[in-house]
């Protein structure tokens, strides 16, 4: 899913040429086949080879997952799984990022969130 939704679209060879260690061309059909029939993938016929895409907006899926992530590991608490992502020693904010990070905090807290 993170390539189709990097790349827009993409065949089963160009997906296997982004994977470090790919599995089989079957086998990642079959995954897509069953990402597809979950609502996840869908597929046009270019030629002899289909050219796959996500169905949900690359918005909406990081929405939905990274509020999976916030109830899953931070008991739904948005502070906590912010404060783990600023802890993170991978991780530095300039302070520009910083500086738009308050800006969104101050606009949640007068919308009242």
């Amino acid at each position: 899913m993170d390539i189709l939704h990097r790349r827009g679209e993409a065949t089963v060879a160009e997906i296997m040429a982004e994977l470090p260690d790919p599995p089989t061309y079957s086998a990642v059909r079959s995954v897509l086949r069953i990402l597809g029939e979950r609502g996840l993938v869908r597929h046009k016929e270019d030629g002899p080879r289909y050219v796959y895409s996500p169905s949900v907006a690359t918005e909406t899926a990081r929405h939905d997952v990274l509020a999976h992530v916030v109830r899953t590991y931070f008991a739904g608490s948005p502070e906590q799984a912010v404060a783990a992502l600023l802890r993170m020693s991978d991780v530095a904010m300039s302070g520009d990022e910083l500086a738009r990070l308050q800006k969104t905090i101050e606009r949640a807290r007068q919308r009242g969130r």
